[in-house]
């Protein structure tokens, strides 16, 4: 029979190592918790990818294609990862050019796998889609998926892989790791500097001394420009400000460039994302008939979509051209 002092002994070790498996337990299920989120994001962005990728199976190859009317093998993985919202060069060679190299070990959902079709160096390119598989637009039965290890063809043809976007958890590669070339690409035009290139190529002159707008200050790099284009009628603002630094869709740019350039004539347009009541088709339908725009190459304008920096300077190259 124990002592009271054994008992008491025996008690308190007992309490203690139930508070330390209780303590274990907390740790364990809070790293737990905390790795699982991440890993259930980055499935699903991967997961979007490979079920945006596998809807155009059945897409026909057309050479030079870029629409779900007929993709070639660029074509397709370009259109793809505009769907994803990530921006990649057009061409095969373009492709290859960017990015981080990956080790046919280490191919991850994403990654774009390359090969040498033609003898002379790159020539063709698809999404690797994991288990070995990638997905491209063929030129014999169209977008499809393939072993990258097929022995009959694609095996022998393997070239390399290069990473432009990683769907792992933590990971910086879309952000820091993507090449300079394809940063512009998504680089964005803010009102500012549409201001400044309208007074640029327009030639426009202030009048007021001063800025009315509340977020402009007095040492702003485009205060004149702002001053200009607010003069000229071309840009309001919005309860006082003008945001410059912020950013405008497409819609908005049709109209500002309508009136900037003072565009005549019409030709109605078939866009399928603009409504013939919609508030900017009459200015989108002036661009186009002044072969400014011609739109997406999947039929559509891109109401909503925010203005790049090169679709902008593509704007300005062919009104001042």
């Amino acid at each position: 029979m124990l002592t009271d002092k054994a008992h008491s002994i025996r008690c308190a070790k007992g309490d203690f190592e139930k508070r330390m498996k209780r303590l274990l337990f907390l740790v364990f299920a809070s790293i737990l918790f905390s790795t699982s989120i991440p890993s259930m994001a980055s499935a699903d962005s991967a997961t979007n990818l490979v079920n945006t990728a596998r809807s155009y199976i059945g897409t026909p190859y057309s050479y030079g294609g870029t629409t779900t009317s007929g993709f070639d093998c660029s074509g397709y993985t370009q259109y793809v990862f505009k769907q994803q919202g990530i921006s990649i060069p057009r061409t095969t060679g373009q492709q290859y050019a960017m990015g981080t190299s990956v080790a046919k070990s280490d191919l991850k959902t994403g990654d774009l796998v390359f090969f040498n079709t033609s003898g002379s160096g790159v020539s063709h390119d698809g999404i690797y889609i994991g288990s070995g598989q990638f997905i491209h637009s063929s030129s014999s039965k169209g977008v499809m998926v393939s072993s990258i290890n097929d022995p009959a063809y694609w095996g022998s043809r393997y070239i390399g892989a290069k990473r432009v976007n990683d769907f792992t958890p933590g990971s910086l590669v879309a952000s820091a790791d993507v090449p300079t070339a394809a940063k512009k690409a998504v680089t964005y035009a803010s009102r500012a500097e549409i201001a400044q290139t309208l007074v640029d190529e327009l030639g426009l002159k202030k009048k007021s001394t001063q800025s009315s707008f509340s977020d402009v200050a007095a040492d702003h790099p485009q205060l004149d420009a702002i001053i200009a284009v607010s003069d000229a009628g071309i840009f309001s603002g919005d309860d006082g400000k003008f945001n410059p630094r912020g950013e405008m869709t497409r819609a908005q740019l049709a109209k500002v460039l309508v009136e900037a350039f003072d565009l005549k004539g019409s030709t109605v347009t078939s866009f399928n994302d603009v409504p013939k009541d919609h508030w900017a088709s009459e200015y989108i339908n002036i661009l186009y008939h002044n072969e400014i725009t011609t739109g997406y190459g999947d039929g559509n304008f891109g109401l909503s979509d925010k203005v790049t920096a090169s679709q902008f300077k593509k704007f300005t190259d062919r009104l001042t051209n």
